[in-house]
């Protein structure tokens, strides 16, 4: 089952339930999935879908950042629960050790040695990487091993 029929299902569920904010925001999943399909004039894949969750998720992300230096700290927690729904359906993230040993098997293979390999590095760990870590705190992590 892909992630459109998973949450088509779940906001049926969450409609029946009265769940105004899981209902809002997985309406706003399902938009943004059908707006992709039709963008690619295709079914999308799971990486496609995967792809537009994870955009969706660093919107509310950045949004809830605003909110909160803008002082308007109720849009912020609204921002934050939609948050927490989108992520329940993205795949776990790994954590820095589990990144640096991919990133010091990338080097080896790259012959990385120093900070100018860094793009080098970042391209081929951020495809191993894909939807399992966010691109900053990998290349904070190559960085690191570089030796910046």
């Amino acid at each position: 089952m892909n992630y459109l029929d998973t949450i088509q299902k779940d906001l049926k569920e969450a409609m029946k339930n009265r769940d105004t904010v899981r209902t809002r925001t997985l309406r706003m999943l399902l938009a943004k999935l059908k707006e992709k399909r039709i963008e690619v004039l295709h079914d999308l894949t799971e990486e496609e879908e995967l792809s537009v969750l994870r955009k969706a998720a660093k919107e509310r992300q950045d949004s809830a950042k605003t909110y909160n230096e803008a002082g308007r700290f109720d849009l912020a927690e609204q921002e934050k629960e939609e948050l927490k729904i989108i992520e329940t359906y993205l795949p776990a993230e790994l954590n820095d050790d589990e990144i640096r040993k991919v990133v010091r098997e990338v080097m080896k293979e790259t012959d990385a040695e120093n900070i100018r390999d860094l793009g080098k590095v970042m391209g081929t760990a951020m495809k191993r990487l894909s939807g399992r870590a966010d691109g900053k705190r990998v290349q904070m992590i190559v960085r690191k091993e570089l030796g910046d």
